[in-house]
């Protein structure tokens, strides 16, 4: 039975600041939810319909209605089952291999993927700029479908990381050198940069190697790829190479 204090804390982990102070956040639906706990991230509350098996035979969980399960859910549709984990202790820095390292996404939906993207293609660490979308926030984590919980990701501050860390630094362009020609390493950082303004100047300064996805159509209208499938390119190039 859900009490005033379950209320107040999914309502506080709608917000970045709350989930980061209390280090819980919350995940939807079966998929999700089973591919986390099987991760063995630390489940604070289970909240499910009467209807969910709890094959984990979880101590936490906490049998709602429907009608509750869609007033504490994120989704328009919710889906059997909310869970309340505890935010993992920060990973250290990988030195070696890719890292794939993003300069300030905003969209949640577009983090999602890349962190999806990463668990597909092997890449071990995933950093991100402090502005960068929360990758706790209920969105993104809708959008791995569990791949959170396989992905080291670390939010840093990105000029500073790429000063110090030592690996050669790529980033994509419009105008660059094509990805299908250009020299791969196997240890490199790739960046990718803000939907809308690309990477930035800050950024640009610190790139070995400006690399560009280029176009096919005969007319070429479309201006750019999106980040997530210009990511998933990318890392399919990098991964053919080094097979």
């Amino acid at each position: 039975m859900l009490i005033n204090k379950h209320f107040k804390l999914l309502n506080q982990l709608k917000q970045k600041k709350n989930r980061h102070e209390l280090r819980l956040f919350t995940a939807e639906g079966i998929k999700t939810v089973h591919e986390l706990m099987a991760a063995g991230l630390d489940l604070k509350y289970l909240f499910a319909t009467g209807d969910y098996e709890n094959p984990f035979h979880s101590e936490a969980l906490i049998t709602v209605d429907s009608a509750t399960l869609k007033k504490i859910s994120n989704l328009k549709t919710p889906n059997q089952v909310l869970g309340v984990f505890q935010i993992p202790l920060r990973t250290d820095f990988l030195r070696t291999g890719l890292a794939l390292a993003l300069d300030d996404i905003n969209d949640p939906g577009n983090l999602g993927t890349i962190i999806r993207l990463c668990d597909w293609f092997g890449v071990d660490q995933l950093v991100c700029s402090n502005n960068t979308v929360d990758c706790y926030n209920p969105k993104v984590v809708q959008a791995t479908m569990g791949s959170l919980s396989r992905v080291s990701i670390v939010y840093c501050d990105l000029e500073e990381f790429l000063k110090n860390d030592g690996r050669p630094v790529y980033g994509t362009f419009l105008k660059g050198n094509s990805i299908y020609h250009c020299d791969l390493q196997t240890d490199l950082i790739l960046v990718m940069g803000n939907e809308a303004n690309g990477i930035s100047s800050g950024i640009e300064k610190l790139i070995n190697e400006k690399i560009t996805i280029p176009g096919f159509s005969k007319e070429q209208k479309t201006e750019s790829l999106n980040v997530a499938a210009a990511t998933a390119v990318i890392l399919s190039e990098y991964c053919r190479r080094m097979r």
